[in-house]
């Protein structure tokens, strides 16, 4: 049994040695630099305010030129080429033009051109220079299914100092993502490197799932074998314990017994991360439940649109528990709720909640504002919207107060995978999440000791391969 155990120890720590070292020096990387996104205060920043005049349609006959069915919200914001509704449902997503109706899809590249600039003059990036690079399905930072709905895209060089690139959805004339120079580079080294996330694979979400999911598995009992064998081989001497190797193989053993724990809840973890609802729940609402918050509103009732103020960057239709309401942005931070019959709020209640919840589940409590040290954390896209969690007994639902999306469903399995995953691969946990800087020193050290214990296992790994070739 424990010949079996070497043995395969051996040659998948031979196998998974590079790999190991790469996750480990990746993950330092990808803590201090996340994968390029397009933030919310980003994309507001570079919205430009509506032109009243140009806005001769109402959003009923907006959702109907559209030809989207199903739609269940409708934003009006202005573009380079003037002002257009953007039609969206569960998905699909369309753009018409607030003029008149007609498709206000981007195939001019001397359209997204503009565009790209007005968005970087409103961000008061410099984008005398700006280019069109090209214009295609998928690149290295665009290969997220979450811009499936919004491709082909063009991708705009701004030509400013910090090599600043925007990509322009032909969909909608949206501005949906942006990288810079130092974000790609240090992403070369981080996220690509860590998720095996070449374009050539990703593109192909099934495949990249599988083989990930079935590298990290194989990772993970390679670490458990080599666990087993750190504490079987450990020696007693006197009140220390010692190894009985020599060299880089006691090297290996001591290293590996100080960070097997970290080690082997690390891999785990990361294996985890490709769970994808294979062990626990995905924390998305079931095809009943999205039937209930998306289902398609009356779009005549919708709240007139006028007046519109004159500092409106964004408005956004949507329906919730039955009644349709406008949202009006002003700010990223400021807004005004209008729903249909009149009235109007900053954001939604507890009391427009309860009547939607208590549809998707029984039992349900008075929805409560969720605390922004909560342990199973959601956030909405508006700097200091609440975010309200309606519990129902085991199953909670979190919706955001500003726009009425169902941020995360979590039951019992979707709270055990937060702490499994979440808490264990970047130790979010709440007390170091309290001490940021605890935490960094923690990541990188922990990193650091893996990296330094991968190169060990590499080192002992060639030498075995040299003997065995040699032989």
């Amino acid at each position: 049994m424990m010949g079996a155990i070497v043995l395969t120890h051996r040659w998948l720590g031979i196998a998974f040695g590079l790999l190991f070292a790469m996750w480990f020096a990746s993950g330092i990387v990808m803590h201090f630099v996340p994968f390029p996104s397009l933030t919310e205060s980003e994309r507001f920043a570079g919205l430009t305010p509506v032109e009243p005049g140009e806005v001769r349609i109402a959003v009923a006959d907006a959702v109907a030129a559209s030809g989207i069915e199903d739609a269940t919200r409708a934003r009006l914001i202005q573009r380079s080429d003037g002002a257009v509704y953007i039609v969206s449902g569960p998905s699909h997503v369309g753009a018409v033009r607030a003029s008149g109706g007609s498709d206000a899809a981007v195939i001019s590249a001397d359209v997204a051109l503009a565009t790209a600039q007005a968005h970087a003059r409103q961000r008061g990036i410099d984008a005398a220079r700006a280019a069109i690079v090209a214009r295609s399905d998928y690149d290295q930072w665009s290969v997220p299914n979450g811009f499936d709905r919004y491709r082909p895209l063009f991708r705009v060089a701004l030509g400013d100092a910090a090599g600043t690139e925007v990509y322009v959805s032909s969909r909608t004339g949206e501005i949906v993502l942006d990288t810079t120079r130092r974000e790609r580079g240090w992403n070369l080294a981080g996220s690509v490197l860590h998720w095996i996330y070449p374009t050539v694979l990703r593109s192909n979400w099934a495949l990249w799932d599988r083989l990930v999911w079935t590298l990290s598995l194989l990772a993970s009992i390679a670490a458990l074998l080599g666990a087993v064998l750190g504490v079987v081989r450990i020696r007693q001497r006197g009140r220390f314990v010692g190894s009985p190797y020599r060299g880089w193989h006691a090297l290996h053993h001591i290293i590996g017994l100080v960070v097997t724990v970290f080690v082997l809840s690390w891999t785990f973890s990361g294996w985890l991360s490709m769970d994808h609802g294979r062990l626990f729940s995905r924390g998305q609402l079931s095809a009943a439940e999205a039937g209930m918050v998306d289902a398609s509103p009356d779009w005549r009732a919708a709240p007139s649109l006028d007046p519109i103020s004159p500092s409106a960057r964004e408005i956004e239709w949507f329906a919730f528990d039955g009644r349709v309401y406008r949202r009006e942005r002003t700010g990223l931070g400021q807004q005004s709720l209008a729903r249909a019959g009149g009235g109007t709020q900053e954001y939604l209640g507890a009391q427009d909640l309860q009547g939607l919840v208590t549809r998707l589940a029984s039992g349900c409590d008075t929805p409560s504002v969720l605390a922004g040290n909560d342990d199973y954390p959601a956030r909405s896209s508006v700097p200091g919207a609440p975010v309200y969690r309606a519990r129902c007994g085991e199953l909670w639902f979190d919706i955001d107060g500003a726009d009425g999306r169902v941020l995360q469903r979590l039951d019992a399995s979707r709270r055990a995978y937060r702490w499994f995953y979440s808490a264990l691969h970047t130790l979010d946990f709440p007390i170091l999440l309290a001490h940021p800087l605890w935490r960094d020193v923690l990541i990188v050290g922990l990193c650091t000791l893996g990296l330094v214990f991968s190169i060990t296992g590499i080192v002992i790994g060639w030498r075995r391969l040299r003997l065995s070739f040699s032989a």
